[in-house]
C-alpha cells in the first residue's frame, strides 16, 4: 500500500516547524516499511504535487491555527482538512490548500486524508519551538504512529531514544 507521511512547516518560524521536526523525530526514532515514505515537505506547496501519485493514503503534519489553546492537538480528516486550511495560518498553508486542488483535478486524490496538526503559540522568526508546543511533541508522535498502526504500518524501533526536553526546544 503506498502511503505518504508528510511533514509541512518552516523550521526558521517556531511552532510553525512542528510538521517538519515531527518529521525528524519519526524518521530517528523509527524505520518504515515498503510502501510507507516520511518526507519534510518544509514550504514547498505545489512542488510536492509528483509525490501525490498513486498515494492511497496521505498523512500530513502541520502547525493549524484552530484558535484553540497553544499545543492543543487535532486530528482532521476528509472534508474536514480543506476547511482548516481555508484559514491561513502562514504562506505554505494556502500552498496545501492549492496541492490537495491540483492533486484532485489531476486525479492524484488519496484514497484516505487525515491530518495531524497542533496549534501554534508564536510564529515568530526563531528556530525552536515555544515550550507550550514542544510540549505537545510526543502525544503528536503517539497520535502518528497510532493512525499508522490503524492503516496496517508496522514501524521498527530505531535504537534511539527521543529525548522528551527534545532537539526541537533548542535544550540540547
Amino acid at each position: 500500500m503506498a502511503i505518504l507521511v508528510l511533514g509541512i512547516g518552516n523550521s526558521l518560524m517556531n511552532d510553525d516547524a512542528i510538521g517538519v521536526t515531527a518529521i525528524e523525530a519519526l524518521k530517528a526514532r523509527y524505520s518504515f516499511p515498503a510502501g510507507v515514505t516520511v518526507v519534510d515537505g518544509g514550504t514547498l506547496g505545489l512542488d510536492l504535487l509528483p509525490m501525490l501519485e498513486g498515494i492511497k493514503k496521505l498523512l500530513i503534519i502541520d502547525a493549524i491555527d484552530m484558535g484553540a489553546a497553544p499545543g492543543d492537538l487535532f486530528r482532521l480528516q476528509g472534508e474536514e482538512v480543506p476547511r482548516a486550511f481555508a484559514s491561513k495560518l502562514s504562506v505554505h498553508q494556502m500552498g496545501v490548500q492549492d496541492l490537495l486542488a491540483v492533486a484532485e483535478l489531476q486525479g492524484h486524490v488519496p484514497e484516505e486524508l487525515v491530518v495531524w496538526g497542533v496549534q501554534p503559540g508564536s510564529i515568530e522568526m526563531e528556530m525552536r519551538l515555544t515550550p507550550t508546543v514542544a510540549a505537545a511533541m510526543m502525544p503528536l508522535l503517539d497520535g502518528v504512529v497510532g493512525e499508522l498502526a490503524d492503516w496496517g504500518v508496522e514501524l521498527q524501533d530505531r535504537d534511539y531514544a527521543i529525548d522528551t526536553d527534545g532537539p526541537w526546544t533548542g535544550s540540547t
